[in-house]
């Protein structure tokens, strides 16, 4: 009987041992597959000699005085308009809800084509746990994939018509962070809606943002409605999606946010801040730059 006990826990060994090799085999591959999109999109970047288009004030005359207040504070003249950008950041996720949110300390990098393709690679950890995985937008193709420990599935959806409209939302949100996506000369839409909001469509694409700025021009307020079923029908519908700017930097020309705080329901009593960042740095990418 003892030999029959033992020989079971063996092949029971052996079954989670081969789960786990095959499983981390699996994360290693995703991972790669999102370093590839990672270099796909540097390699879509301008070319360092190539001419971009600079930023000059004098051509926003026909633009709303929103449109003019913001443009000059986030860009300095002579800027090239590159709206490729490589984030470093660290900060807090949650999990859960607000009535029971669970922290992550987190550190991740980005590489934003705004607006319309991302890659987020992140680190979290607290609580016994540590997670990894990525967050991506590439050719219309989106997908979230994290594993605990490189080994447990915890998340693994990829490339569904209801993911990939989710998706589309991060890049046109976070061209906060690369504002030339922002400007006319690309194809960026204004309307001021207010003494300091505006509504923006960035340049290609459909995603409308709102914007709230101070009388300076930064931007301390940032929302979009977003096809999400983070809601408690688990449905998927349009929702905002958004949040609060609470500090900037300077890099490469560009006036960025550098702290923000977001989550669904913004605007609304659910609102959550699942996601607390503070950028380390911004390179705004060329193809002798892809970090």
């Amino acid at each position: 009987m003892l030999r029959i006990i033992l020989i079971g826990l063996a092949v029971v060994a052996l079954i989670v041992v081969g789960a786990g090799l095959y499983s981390f085999k699996v994360y290693r591959a995703r991972m790669a597959d999102a370093e590839q999109a990672w270099f796909a999109i540097a390699a879509q970047a301008p070319n360092a000699s190539q001419s971009l288009p600079r930023f000059d004030p004098t051509q926003l005359a026909d633009q709303p005085e929103i449109a003019r207040r913001y443009l000059t504070h986030a860009i300095a003249p002579g800027t090239p308009l590159n709206p490729v950008v490589s984030l470093t950041m660290q900060g807090v996720f949650r999990l859960g809800n607000a009535d029971a949110p669970r922290e992550l300390a987190m550190s991740a990098r980005q590489i934003l084509a705004a607006p319309s393709e991302f890659v987020w690679i992140p680190t979290m950890a607290g609580g016994g746990m540590r997670i990894w995985g990525s967050d991506g937008l590439h050719q219309g193709n989106g997908w979230t994939r994290f594993w605990m420990y490189g080994v447990v599935p915890l998340v693994q959806a990829a490339d569904t018509p209801d993911l990939n409209r989710a998706a589309l939302v991060r890049p046109a949100i976070e061209s906060i962070w690369a504002p030339a996506a922002l400007h006319p000369a690309l194809g960026a839409r204004w309307e001021q809606t207010g003494e300091n909001t505006a509504r923006v469509t960035p340049a290609q694409s459909d995603i409308t943002i709102d914007l709230t700025l101070d009388a300076t021009g930064t931007v301390t307020e940032v929302v979009a409605q977003r096809w999400s079923n983070a809601n408690p029908d688990a449905e998927y519908r349009l929702q905002p999606f958004g949040g609060f700017v609470t500090s900037e930097g300077t890099f490469d020309g560009f006036t960025i946010p550098t702290q923000v705080a977001v989550g669904n329901h913004f605007g609304t009593a659910d609102f959550f801040a699942f996601f607390e960042a503070q950028l380390t740095s911004a390179v705004f990418v060329t193809n002798q730059s892809t970090n």
